[in-house]
């Protein structure tokens, strides 16, 4: 069984209509009605968009059993105004979502976006959050550490007692939070380059904290393989040896980390520094990674025959990866197991 823990939705087009529609009228006509009946979610499903194939018929040429899915991170708008806006359309976002995983039960699970507002308490996201795992069964959410969008102003790092009250609510609730920052305002950061920059920050604000301390049951997933913090981590791994105490290396064991990386390299690299244990398989397909690679003519974010491609990983290591961790992480228990198939 192959899991993608990180995918995001391929919504009909009336949900970007509906986007546009908010902030072209700041609400000042309401909130507004979202139709998008059974079929148009199935057409969104079928045609191909990103990728070479539509979402469903991808899924099954790469082998990939289940799929996580949540809102598209650029798409949310955290830093617009009126805050209003960006709760009416990421409970749209979440109320699609929960319209695939119905309509597709044996194919999509739920993970919730959060309507983060830029300089706003972190409490205002609750209820959706409760809202999406009590009522919509939903397994996850995203969390944005930077919900001013890269213009200039910073939030609190991730190990602040701002960001307490969301870590309360997700121990209570017994679900992970996975790190994706949503757009960029800068010109000069894109925001591919801005959400592996705020993954690294993530890391080391988290890790540089008491957060794990305070909240010892907390789960939280680094995505993208973590920035560059497995490239970089001889530096942190330094400076954790100076100030003496817990290493960087030893403290990063309370992260977990997915593959949504595109080269053999990359994913190596990110098994030899984080262990197996760690790690969630994600291809976030269809998606960035969706274009044909010259080399193999297949998609780039084909990434299973390279794991398993890796004789230095044992059979159990890879099924960690490929489903174990994701079922545990995520209480995913009532799905079948690999010895089920």
């Amino acid at each position: 069984m192959i899991i993608d823990c990180h995918a995001h939705v391929t919504a009909p087009p009336q949900l970007w209509a509906y986007k546009a529609t908010l902030l072209a009228h700041r609400g000042a006509h309401g909130r507004g009605r979202l139709k998008i009946s059974d079929e148009d979610i199935r057409n969104a499903l079928a045609k191909p968009e990103i990728a070479h194939l539509g979402h469903l018929d991808l899924l099954r040429e790469l082998g990939t059993s289940r799929q996580l899915l949540s809102p598209r991170p650029f798409q949310m708008m955290h830093s617009e105004r009126p805050t209003k806006l960006v709760h009416w359309f990421v409970q749209e976002c979440n109320n699609v979502i929960h319209r695939q995983c119905e309509m597709y039960p044996d194919t999509f699970i739920g993970v919730a976006g959060l309507p983060q507002n830029a300089g706003e308490p972190i409490d205002v996201v609750l209820p959706e959050l409760e809202r999406c795992v009590r009522e919509l069964g939903f397994v996850g959410c995203l969390l944005n550490p930077d919900p001013f969008e890269n213009d200039g102003q910073e939030a609190p790092p991730l190990g602040d007692r701002y960001w307490y009250p969301l870590y309360e609510k997700l121990c209570e609730l017994d679900v992970p939070a996975s790190i994706h920052s949503t757009s960029s305002r800068s010109e000069r950061v894109a925001y591919s380059l801005h959400f592996i920059n705020e993954e690294s920050i993530a890391v080391t604000g988290l890790l540089n904290s008491n957060v794990f301390k305070d909240f010892p049951d907390l789960k939280i997933i680094v995505p993208h393989g973590g920035g560059a913090v497995p490239y970089q981590i001889g530096r942190f791994q330094s400076s954790s040896l100076r100030r003496g105490g817990p290493t960087f290396t030893d403290k990063i064991r309370n992260l977990y980390f997915d593959t949504v990386l595109y080269t053999e390299g990359a994913l190596r690299l990110l098994f030899e520094t984080i262990g197996a244990d760690r790690c969630l398989f994600g291809a976030e397909a269809p998606g960035v990674g969706s274009s044909i690679n010259p080399d193999t003519g297949r998609c780039m974010d084909d990434i299973a025959p390279i794991i398993q491609g890796f004789d230095w990983l044992s059979a159990d290591e890879k099924q960690m990866i490929f489903s174990d961790n994701t079922i545990r992480l995520f209480n995913l228990d009532s799905l079948p197991t690999e010895s089920d198939n």
